[in-house]
């Protein structure tokens, strides 16, 4: 390899419930039973992260052992982990606090209710150069739209279908509602020190936006980015393909970064970047890998699928270069197929309920990690420089 892969973790966060899909809650019991495993303010999210780690095998170990001790722990209470974003089988209308004493959990609760009651994954890339990190940031919040079109798994919502394939991503919040795209790391902390002063944002953590930087000191120590638009990613080797896609395109970045970088190579101003990368967010939540996206290089409008198509040709020589073919695979096929929501709408327009739909693919997704297992004891020393 030519260059070094950049550190990556993941937060992941999913629902408990039992085998016919229903949602129940146990977040705060197995936090307390098992080692990695956080709560959220409502006990139906448990959440658990990878620490920091550049190769992909080694992230797809760090994504399956914690699911290996939790599914231990589920299976005597006939409990399982579930797939999708949303309540998919309900009930929204109440709220149910992991901590009921947490103040903070309090203010979540009176503040947003169950907008915020979504299961989703957060991917980390680690850049420690200030003006790379909010290149990246720039690129990213441009392209944000196309990881949620690759990870959109929330059509359903209390027992029907929305219309959205991303219900996740327009119900949940953005904080503060309008962001800018941010011209460098002094901006971001005067900015920062703007909204806290005025309220408009509780604390550092409380920047709830499609790609924000990330670090111990925020917003003075940075060392990452975190990707937050995408919808949980229930199977790790399509994780770990949205993962190498969005590294991908950072290391573009790296190599080229008045080429990819919407401020320097854009024809738009920076407040229409920032409308344009907010509007194509909302169009791949209603649509998916179908919305129709304003690209951000030309201003022209084309398909989430043949956007990400064209970045998939464009980025194979690199992708060859540093032993990341294997891991974009997955992508090829989920173009050809649709993404998990598309799929899961396609069998509930041939008469499947929401409760088969969503209680079949916690099975496969349990079979799925088990493949795994046997895949990383058997084959992970053949990939290519084992990453």
């Amino acid at each position: 390899m030519s260059a070094p892969l950049l550190l990556k973790g993941f937060e992941v966060e999913m629902y408990t419930g039992r085998a016919d899909g229903s949602v129940v809650g146990c977040s705060a019991e197995a936090a307390a039973a098992l080692a990695g495993f956080m709560t959220e303010p409502d006990q139906r999210n448990l959440e658990y992260v990878t620490p920091p780690e550049a190769s992909y095998t080694a992230q797809l170990e760090l994504l399956l052992e914690p699911r290996r001790r939790l599914r231990r722990w589920l299976q005597p209470r006939q409990l399982t982990l579930l797939p999708g974003s949303t309540l998919s089988l309900g009930d929204s209308r109440r709220f149910e606090r992991s901590d009921p004493e947490n103040p903070y959990h309090a203010y979540i609760e009176a503040t947003y209710g169950t907008r915020v009651v979504t299961a989703s994954v957060h991917i980390n890339l680690g850049l420690t150069d200030m003006n790379a990190l909010f290149a990246g940031l720039r690129l990213l919040r441009c392209e944000a739209s196309l990881l949620l079109a690759l990870s959109a798994s929330s059509p359903f919502l209390d027992g029907v279908a929305t219309g959205a394939h991303s219900q996740r991503w327009l119900q949940f919040p953005i904080t503060p509602p309008q962001v800018p795209l941010f011209r460098n790391h002094g901006h971001y902390i005067l900015w920062m020190e703007q909204q806290l002063a005025a309220g408009a944002m509780r604390n550092v953590r409380h920047l709830w936006t499609s790609v924000r930087p990330n670090g111990d000191d925020r917003p003075h120590g940075l060392n990452r980015l975190e990707i937050r638009i995408c919808d949980l990613i229930d199977d790790p080797l399509l994780l770990l393909a949205v993962t190498a896609f969005t590294e991908l395109r950072l290391q573009q970045l790296l190599r080229d970064p008045q080429g990819q970088d919407p401020l320097a190579a854009s024809p738009l101003a920076a407040g229409e970047l920032e409308a344009l990368a907010d509007a194509n967010d909302r169009a791949a939540a209603r649509s998916s890998l179908q919305a129709q996206l304003v690209h951000w290089r030309s201003g022209q409008t084309l398909e989430a699928r043949a956007w990400i198509a064209a970045e998939l040709e464009a980025m194979a020589p690199l992708a060859a270069e540093l032993g990341l073919e294997r891991w974009l695979a997955p992508l090829h096929e989920l173009l050809a197929t649709g993404n998990q929501a598309m799929r899961w709408l396609a069998r509930q327009g041939r008469g499947e309920s929401i409760g088969a739909i969503i209680g079949s693919e916690a099975v496969a997704l349990a079979s799925r990690e088990k493949a795994l297992d046997a895949w990383l004891e058997t084959e992970a020393a053949q990939v290519p420089g084992g990453s």
